[in-house]
């Protein structure tokens, strides 16, 4: 079947200027690679899962909001009838093969360019020059710290130089990247001390941590090092710094397989509050990303502090036609200039091209909504969609 065309994707009826801005190309300011290999059902199925792992018994990840918005929304770009099993489903999606399959959904996404996380220890991923060759789009790098961090430790040096040593190498990285990000969040917690450690106390820490550097980061003290010393970078280069908020399953927020299941740290981004506000003076930008369920949170602190910004990351894709009420409330509160669209897409490019749909789909029923009750003219109600869909990420980033 042929594959249907862009305007027929928005559920209701908009003024021409609206549907234009929501149909143009949007930037994914942040993104994770998705698998170049063809992978098994299970394999599949753990991709698409919220949390990463299988699912139980006689189950199916098919049987959730993603997964059926797979098989309604992404089955066309396959050649496939809207709603074809599962099965039919992967078989077209073997079929193919994985290049194939990712150049599809990638370039449907409607994406001009992905900032990609280059930090998951996960083999098998496409690189952000491949993401953006395959998906016809403009590609940055965002360097996550704890890889940084984790690759200083593992290089077998003196406690006293680890210091040094992780300055210099976030300095050359951040020299090809769009961003800095963070997980502190499902390292530590977001309620961590605001203030810059002492030399003495890194140092001290670190003879601790290098006694075993192929552990993961969690140590209070260095974590709070590495943030201070990415927000030197980010000053030096003018650089964003993301945080992952919100829930910390690995399929929903991205995490590397160390950070899997470490829900017990609390990610309500209003707990980074001390943190953020101790940036205010150094004019970084503050980007928080995956909010959910904690989004109202979020966009509360980007009205109160003028350098944070938030996304509703890849819950837009997990939630599929919730996608809606997840957007209404983010923009209960949210500055316009604010947000921005993130798929949080990783492994599977179906992610990717559902966050799309589900984001030009959830604001088409909100913007829709606004105009009728008179609250924005169809011209806002255009600003507003190209400010989030590309215009304020291309302002905060310099693209």
């Amino acid at each position: 079947m042929p594959e249907p065309r862009p305007d027929e994707l928005l559920p209701v009826r908009l003024p021409d200027a609206v549907r234009a801005a929501l149909l143009a190309p949007m930037v994914d300011q942040h993104c994770h690679g998705v698998r170049r290999d063809d992978t098994t059902r299970s394999g599949f199925e753990q991709l698409i899962g919220a949390g990463g792992t299988p699912a139980p018994p006689g189950t199916t990840h098919f049987d959730t909001p993603a997964g059926a918005a797979i098989r309604r929304w992404c089955a066309p770009v396959l050649g496939l009838e809207p709603h074809a099993s599962a099965t039919v489903y992967l078989s077209r999606r073997a079929e193919f093969g994985a290049a194939e399959v990712n150049r599809r959904l990638l370039r449907g996404a409607g994406v001009s360019a992905f900032l990609v996380d280059s930090g998951l220890d996960v083999p098998g991923m496409l690189s952000p020059a491949e993401m953006g060759r395959i998906g016809g789009a403009a590609a940055d790098e965002i360097v996550r710290l704890e890889q940084v961090e984790q690759d200083v430790a593992e290089a077998g040096l003196p406690a006293a130089d680890y210091a040094g040593l992780l300055r210099d190498e976030l300095a050359a990285r951040a020299a090809r990247a769009a961003a800095l990000k963070s997980v502190a969040a499902h390292r530590c917690g977001l309620g961590f001390d605001p203030s810059r450690p002492s030399r003495g106390s890194v140092i001290a820490a670190a003879g601790r941590r290098l006694a075993d550097p192929k552990a993961r980061l969690d140590d209070p003290v260095l974590v709070r090092h590495l943030l201070w010393a990415a927000v030197d970078v980010a000053r030096e280069r003018s650089l964003p710094l993301q945080f992952h908020c919100g829930l910390s399953g690995r399929g929903l927020s991205g995490l590397g397989p160390g950070d899997a299941g470490n829900a017990g740290h609390p990610a309500d981004p209003t707990l980074l509050t001390g943190f953020v506000r101790a940036l205010a003076p150094l004019g970084v930008p503050v980007v928080l990303l995956h909010c959910y369920p904690y989004h109202r949170q979020a966009a509360y602190l980007a009205g109160v502090f003028p350098h944070v910004y938030v996304d509703a990351g890849p819950a837009v894709a997990h939630t599929a036609t919730g996608s809606a009420q997840v957007l209404r409330e983010l923009l209960e509160l949210v500055p316009f200039h604010k947000q921005m669209y993130g798929s949080g897409g990783h492994g599977a490019a179906e992610l990717c091209f559902l966050a799309a749909l589900c984001h030009r789909r959830g604001m088409a029923r909100v913007l829709a909504d606004r105009i009728a009750e008179g609250e924005w003219s169809p011209s806002d109600a255009a600003r507003i969609a190209h400010m989030i869909g590309a215009g304020n990420a291309r302002r905060v980033y310099r693209l």
